[in-house]
């Protein structure tokens, strides 16, 4: 059983950037492709990035330029490195790994409780 606890989330002006993490228990994180999702109230829990668990990524067009998805497989972290945020940025983030790389929440098999990324005008 792996369990993912996010952090880092806050309270940034637009322009500002921001990390979150996605810390992971357990020995097999290494072997894991991990997913960055997020959710606004009131909408479905949208794709953000993900990495596979040779490194490679993938990116919301949207995102693509001012976000970084990476992982430190010692720490058994991963992170989500935000740039230039923008208010529509706004939401709860959520992290979650699996063998199975995917843009689809129901496609991992561990899934974080999620942190709030709030970005003001």
């Amino acid at each position: 059983q792996v369990q993912l606890v996010e952090s880092g989330g806050g309270l940034v002006q637009a322009g500002d950037s921001l990390r979150v993490s996605c810390t992971a228990s357990g020995r097999t994180f290494s072997t894991y492709a991990v997913g960055w999702f997020r959710q606004v109230p009131g909408k479905e829990r949208e794709f953000v990035a993900a990495i596979n668990r040779y490194g490679n990524t993938y990116y919301l067009d949207s995102v693509k330029g001012r976000f970084t998805i990476s992982r430190d497989n010692a720490e058994n972290t991963a992170y989500l490195q935000m740039n230039s945020l923008k208010p529509e940025d706004t939401a709860v983030y959520f992290c979650a790994a699996g063998p199975v790389l995917g843009t689809t929440w129901s496609m991992y098999m561990y899934r974080g409780q999620g942190t709030q990324v709030t970005v003001s005008s």
